[in-house]
């Protein structure tokens, strides 16, 4: 792991159907992250938020696009100039939109050659053609793997789209019909709820980081606090339930923190609008610090 941490905050809601998410950053550090991190022994360079447009053109396709597609850009180049000054980046949703410009400028920095951990309650798979809803958080992995739209990914710098075959979904327990045909075509690999219920935690996390490390030079992780049962984050806007519980959480964060493979991470979707006394907050930043190598003992 570098010894710096660049945190970056994405104050993005328009990529989701549902207005609060553009203030998790916020509630994630007054949750403490920016003092554990530096109890870790990190140099800490919090680059403080990038806030969404005000307005933008929409369609029903590609709901509020200008506003997503800004974030993003800007998001590319705040962490394109983090991996150039040798910082491990830490984006914080914002909706999960915004994962499309911080993974962007990860796959280019290493010619595509990554893989993607997308740990989510949802495929996030669709595009403007397959998605029911239009809703941009229900794009990003698609997009970054070349399947669409390109528009999320593709800001002039010609995007270094990821082989599927390197990426896993862990945590799926609502993922549309199409959804589901398009990641099976493409040959992503699902480690969904029910597959974590029979193989365990510790085995699924195991063969999600060998497949998105074999032949690759490491991988992000894109976390979404819905993978994560509402009885221990109720602060979400798309909450489904029976999904992980808090200590499966931790444990796939401790393990990706042992690999030593992983090149940055997003933890998005904490909405404290939705939440109790900042409960899913706290849990989104010691999520974090787990994966940054914070042990119980």
């Amino acid at each position: 792991m570098k010894k710096r941490i660049d945190l970056i905050g994405a104050k993005l809601d328009q990529g989701a159907s549902k207005r609060g998410v553009c203030i998790g950053p916020e509630a994630i550090r007054f949750a403490g992250i920016c003092q554990g991190i530096e109890k870790l022994g990190y140099e800490l360079n919090d680059k403080g938020n990038l806030v969404q447009l005000d307005t933008g053109r929409t369609s029903e396709k590609l709901r509020n696009y200008d506003q997503v597609i800004d974030m993003n850009r800007r998001l590319y180049e705040h962490t394109k100039q983090s991996l150039e000054e040798g910082a491990f980046p830490i984006m914080l949703g914002g909706d999960h939109s915004a994962a499309a410009g911080t993974v962007s400028a990860v796959a280019k920095a290493h010619n595509g050659n990554i893989g993607i951990i997308w740990v989510d309650a949802h495929g996030d798979w669709n595009n403007d053609e397959s998605s029911e809803t239009g809703n941009m958080h229900g794009m990003p992995f698609s997009a970054l793997c070349g399947w669409g739209p390109d528009c999320m990914v593709d800001f002039g710098q010609g995007p270094a789209f990821v082989d599927p075959k390197h990426c896993v979904q862990i945590a799926g327990r609502d993922i549309d019909m199409k959804e589901r045909e398009r990641m099976k075509a493409a040959g992503v690999t699902v480690f969904s709820i029910d597959v974590i219920d029979r193989l365990g935690m510790r085995e699924v996390v195991r063969r999600a980081i060998e497949i998105a490390s074999d032949g690759t030079e490491g991988f992000h992780v894109s976390y979404d606090i819905d993978s994560v049962s509402p009885e221990y984050a109720p602060g979400t806007g798309t909450i489904v339930h029976d999904g992980l519980t808090a200590r499966e959480a931790f444990l796939c964060m401790e393990m990706f923190a042992e690999c030593d493979n992983m090149l940055s991470l997003d933890m998005v979707e904490v909405n404290p609008i939705l939440d109790e006394v900042n409960r899913t907050a706290t849990l989104a930043s010691e999520l974090v610090l787990s994966a940054l190598g914070k042990t119980v003992f």
